[in-house]
């Protein structure tokens, strides 16, 4: 049985690079919906069937857990999927998000103001901020929508980038702690760390750990995951500059297979 990553696009695979560094022996597979992205711009009720389709391929292709490395399915869908898809498909299985794990780190670091940045979908559901306060009941919450940073990462405007993020990081104000609330962001996080005093709290360095810690506390998980090391990245869509950016975000070449959901 494999551990199996899920994003919207390839913004995931930042995600899934930490953990396989983090927890190599594992057998892994990524799935990328890129045919499909962004999900931002979708209906609650979109969300959910495409994530209930991706839940189906991956469930069928032996993954025993599935970590949604997408802030949007993690904020939009995550609670459905737990809820009604796993008891009623796969009660066996376990489905993991990205936005708990976040605001628990959060709370770690005893910040009184708290400034989040994501997409604009992340930011109107109101995840961030609900989780955040439950993790951090005093914390004062601070989040923007920053609409422009997945465009420029995608499509290769990082020399682009700080003037915007400036400007950004001028808007939300002064804030203890900085959550980078999308997984676009892993790759902005210098970026943002030398314009900004605040901790900055980027998901690809919290979620190793936290993946980790699960799979200590649920030995009924671990003890059926295969550990032969192997790795499957897998996209409903391919391009070259989905193939560079995909390399980009792993460190190197990277064999896409497409496939369909």
């Amino acid at each position: 049985m494999r551990i199996g990553i899920f994003d919207s696009g390839l913004g995931g695979l930042s995600i899934a690079r930490s953990i396989m560094e983090r927890l190599p022996e594992y057998d892994y597979l990524y799935l990328g919906d890129c045919k499909r992205v962004p999900y931002g711009n979708r209906s609650q009720e979109t969300i959910h069937e495409f994530v209930a389709e991706a839940m189906d391929y991956l469930f069928a292709h032996e993954c025993q857990l599935v970590i949604l490395a997408c802030n949007t399915a993690s904020a939009e869908s995550l609670r459905k999927q737990q809820q009604e898809y796993l008891p009623r498909n796969f009660p066996d299985r376990r489905i993991l998000g990205v936005i708990i794990p976040t605001a628990e780190a959060v709370a770690e670091t005893g910040a009184k103001t708290v400034g989040v940045v994501a997409t604009a979908s992340s930011i109107e559901s109101g995840a961030f901020q609900r989780e955040i306060m439950r993790q951090a009941p005093s914390a004062f919450i601070k989040a923007l929508a920053t609409p422009l940073l997945v465009p420029l990462v995608e499509n290769g405007g990082l020399k682009y980038v700080r003037p915007i993020l400036k400007d950004y990081l001028a808007e939300l104000g002064e804030v203890d702690a900085l959550v980078l609330g999308c997984t676009h962001y892993t790759l902005l996080k210098d970026e943002f760390r030398a314009l900004t005093s605040a901790k900055v709290i980027s998901q690809d360095e919290l979620l190793p750990e936290k993946t980790a810690d699960y799979l200590r506390r649920h030995p009924e998980i671990e003890s059926k995951l295969g550990k032969h090391g192997e790795r499957l990245f897998h996209v409903t869509d391919i391009t070259s500059m989905y193939q560079h950016f995909g390399e980009q975000l792993m460190g190197g070449p990277v064999k896409f297979e497409k496939v369909n959901l």
